[in-house]
């Protein structure tokens, strides 16, 4: 009887297995950009990164990056952001819009890149501060190196308010193209 009871228990094991080994080789596959010499706006990919603020506090910094379209050319990118400061000190909040000019194809291993923007900043207890929003001018250097077929590693510093704020991030972002 032992053997019985045991047997839907192999066959489960086998079963589960099998729908893992197929599960896992299932794999997102992003559209093929071909170049194009037009604006494209839509949602073409998404990133997250953390770092740190090198101003007086030295905060902790997570943020959220989306790839919403092209200016003119695939190389010209649109991104918002959004950013989090916790820790020493007040926690921050930044909302950025940035153009970056990618110097290279999506397809390479490294696509360093710069950009220039704006960002919307305040903090906790920021109603007591008139200069609370604040609106930033922002400078963007960094690079992406492939990590996966649908995955870069980001590295990037970011100039923040007129360069009077630094930060450094590391993060992933997904690829365009293939």
């Amino acid at each position: 009887m032992n053997q019985r009871a045991g047997t839907p228990i192999v066959m489960l094991v086998v079963l589960g297995l099998a729908a893992a080994r197929i599960a896992a080789a299932q794999e997102f596959v992003p559209p093929k950009t071909a170049g194009h010499a037009g604006t494209r706006i839509g949602l073409f990919g998404f990133g997250v990164r953390g770092g740190v603020d090198f101003r007086r506090s030295s905060q902790l910094v997570l943020g959220a990056t989306l790839d919403v379209g092209d200016l003119l050319s695939n190389r010209v990118r649109l991104r918002p952001s959004g950013e989090i400061g916790v820790f020493n000190g007040p926690n921050t909040y930044v909302f950025n819009m940035e153009t970056l000019w990618r110097f290279t194809d999506d397809e390479d291993v490294a696509t360093p890149y710069i950009g220039l923007g704006f960002g919307l900043a305040s903090r906790d207890n920021c109603g007591a501060d008139p200069q609370c929003p604040d609106l930033w001018f922002n400078a963007v250097f960094g690079f992406e190196l492939r990590y996966r077929s649908t995955f870069n590693w980001l590295l990037e510093y970011h100039g923040m308010d007129r360069i009077r704020r630094h930060r450094l991030y590391i993060g992933l972002t997904t690829r365009r193209g293939n």
